[in-house]
């Protein structure tokens, strides 16, 4: 289920249950389809099963280890953390720091 959000200029809709994305690749290359040679994203839910066969040519897949996407810039995580309450030191030379913020 998705809902909408509108603000003055954008508009951007989210899910309202965040579900998992997983990637998914051939694990037989010979028996794939372009779609699975090259690999795919499902979102599935944490008790849905895993996929075993291409939903395009039915060849056997496997689960592809993927890293997870942060999403946000090192600028935006040194204002957030700014925005708590934390501080920034940069080294300056052996035991010394200055505060950044």
């Amino acid at each position: 289920m998705y809902k909408s959000f509108q603000f003055s200029v954008f508009s951007f809709s989210v899910l309202e249950t965040p579900m998992p994305n997983y990637d998914y690749e051939a694990s037989d290359p010979a028996r794939s389809c372009p779609t699975c040679l090259t690999g795919f994203e499902r979102y599935q839910s944490l008790d849905a099963p895993r996929l075993t066969a291409c939903p395009d040519c039915g060849a056997p897949i496997r689960k592809r280890l993927s890293l997870p996407a942060i999403g946000r810039s090192q600028a935006s995580l040194d204002q957030r953390a700014k925005n708590a309450g934390f501080s920034k030191l940069k080294k300056i030379s052996a035991g010394e720091y200055e505060k950044q913020y």
